[in-house]
């Protein structure tokens, strides 16, 4: 085989991409990567009829189209995803790995106490598992105050806390649920 052909067989094999390699050659791809709270687009080999997720609450699939599936990090973990065609034949089977976000974050650590920033340029307080449950919470609050703001809703809930003058603060719009 000429080095020619080996190069283009190994390009097309790299942009295919991890779930296409699997599929196409049967055997056990690298694990998939996602952060958490983000998607992922992969392209399938041949068209999907199920997609089985092992634990669905670290990550979750949906299909686009038929050989396009959307996979999005739900928690921190491993989990593994088997995607199967319409006679229930395998057209792949690989780990998936739910990843913390790898740029633009800052961890600061007050003893025990973790706390999270987004930084994209400045620095902002984010809400992320495992972080200090004050801050996990009072971010959390925030956000669900802001978007009820724009969308007129009036649930609350009291907290019994001070709003930022001392003033005791008599409610706030309820966290979303969390799953």
């Amino acid at each position: 085989m000429s080095k020619r052909l080996v190069r283009s067989a190994l390009l097309a094999v790299v942009l295919a991409g991890p779930i296409a390699l699997m599929a196409t050659s049967g055997r056990a791809a690298d694990m998939v990567k996602v952060e958490l709270d983000q998607a992922k687009i992969y392209r399938l080999a041949a068209p999907a009829s199920t997609i089985v997720i092992g634990n669905p609450s670290i990550a979750d699939a949906t299909l686009q189209d038929s050989q396009t599936l959307i996979v999005t990090g739900r928690a921190y973990g491993q989990t593994n995803l088997i995607v199967l065609d319409e006679q229930g034949e395998t057209i792949t089977d690989v780990q998936l790995a739910v990843l913390a976000a790898s740029e633009n974050f800052v961890t600061v650590y007050k003893g025990a106490k973790r706390q999270s920033l987004s930084c994209l340029p400045e620095c902002q307080p984010a809400a992320v598992p495992g972080d200090d449950s004050e801050h996990f919470g009072g971010i959390l609050g925030q956000v669900a105050q802001h978007n009820g703001a724009g969308s007129g809703s009036t649930t609350t809930a009291s907290t019994g806390g001070t709003a930022g003058s001392g003033t005791p603060n008599a409610s706030v719009p309820a966290a979303p649920n969390s799953q």
